[in-house]
């Protein structure tokens, strides 16, 4: 059984890619072990799929190679797929941040990539298990796929990264990486919630369910949208976006109240709830069960009109520059996406070929490449994946 091109992975990249390839008179067989293509497109963006962003640029990606995304997404930009989006009469809306949702559902981005497939002829084989991959001696590839052996003179591996195991998600693509002789950057669960320690997690116990407008900040990087606390310390997009900057050990400060001198509206509000507790003052302004949080870390005690500058001044610290230490993060269960992966220095930029393997190409999460959250990621899926169907 021969083929042209093996994509292994009928994820976003992978999809994409065969279209691409088969559009080019390939002949391309597309393997992925789960029971259904696009899964991970099925429950994004709570089921709307953020197929991409406006604002898309090689700044908002993290790499060890922050420049090797730059060609891909010039080449193959957001434009290029929302005018597929379009042509497939799919209609969509912008949310915040040129963040871009389906009206409908995510289905329909998956029916428009599996209508590409069979319009350029792939084959795809689902439920089928990808065993080895090896180099032939003539050149070419033979891949185990189902217990058979299926040559090709070119494999795309577009098999994701470690997130979300529950769906199927495995380290294959890594261990094809590392048998050629590639290097890995270790991996990591990247857009994923943060966890406290118990000492803070009592003290933030009534606060689980609680959502606010916050900027959280970890060393120089600050990421200005929504909080939420949870059972396990803290989520929201805020949280989600700096986790991926965020590592073991890492302090984060947390602005609860960002572009309001709380300073000055208790001032003002002095002359009129001046015998209010300091905690009820405050209530006014934001949850009242955050405001007895916050109260009580600023150390400020009795009511609003026996506040100082000083009292004021912790309180004011404790709101906009709240600073703690999360233990850990809710790992690849929960995360959105994983860091590290297939070390660019080893691949071309133009093609994703493997520099050390011709042949062998490396697309979307599986490659040390991540995105930010809100559409940055399927991005870099179809960018990746036209680099590499142009050519492989």
């Amino acid at each position: 059984m021969e083929f042209d091109v093996i994509v292994l992975g009928a994820g976003a990249a992978g999809m994409f890619c065969a279209a691409e390839a088969g559009q080019r008179g390939r002949r391309v067989l597309l393997v992925d072990h789960a029971k259904k293509p696009g899964e991970k497109i099925r429950i994004s963006g709570g089921g709307r799929c953020n197929f991409t962003n406006l604002n898309i640029s090689a700044e908002k990606f993290l790499s060890g190679n922050p420049r090797f995304a730059v060609s891909a997404l010039k080449r193959f930009t957001q434009w290029d797929f929302i005018a597929l989006v379009d042509a497939a009469g799919i209609a969509w809306h912008e949310k915040t941040l040129g963040q871009l949702f389906c009206d409908g559902s995510a289905k329909q981005i998956i029916a428009m990539l599996t209508d590409r497939l069979s319009g350029a002829g792939v084959e795809t084989r689902l439920e089928t298990q990808v065993g080895n991959v090896r180099a032939l001696d003539g050149g070419g590839f033979a891949v185990s796929c189902g217990g058979l052996d299926v040559r090709a003179e070119a494999v795309v591996v577009a098999t994701g990264g470690k997130s979300i195991p529950k769906m199927g998600a495995t380290g294959i693509g890594y261990k094809i990486a590392e048998q050629f002789g590639l290097e890995l950057v270790p991996t990591r669960a990247g857009l994923v919630p943060l966890t406290f320690g118990p000492a803070l997690l009592e003290r933030t116990a009534a606060l689980p369910g609680i959502s606010v407008a916050a900027r959280v900040s970890c060393g120089r990087t600050s990421f200005e949208e929504g909080l939420l606390f949870t059972h396990r310390g803290l989520s929201g997009p805020s949280v989600l976006q700096v986790s991926s900057y965020w590592t073991e050990g890492d302090e984060i400060a947390v602005d609860l109240m960002t572009g309001v001198d709380v300073v000055a509206r208790l001032s003002d509000d002095r002359s009129g709830f001046g015998k209010l507790s300091i905690k009820n003052a405050l209530a006014r302004h934001m949850p009242e069960k955050l405001a007895a949080l916050v109260v009580e870390e600023a150390g400020v005690l009795g009511t609003l009109g026996d506040q100082g500058k000083a009292s004021l001044a912790r309180l004011s610290a404790a709101l906009h520059d709240w600073r703690m230490k999360p233990t850990g993060s809710e790992g690849y269960r929960t995360a959105e996406v994983t860091l590290g992966g297939v070390d660019t220095n080893g691949l071309d930029s133009r093609t994703m070929e493997a520099r050390a393997q011709p042949g062998l190409y490396f697309i979307g999460e599986v490659v040390d490449v991540t995105g930010w959250l809100g559409g940055y990621n399927f991005q870099w899926a179809w960018s990746s994946g036209w680099a590499a169907g142009q050519v492989c």
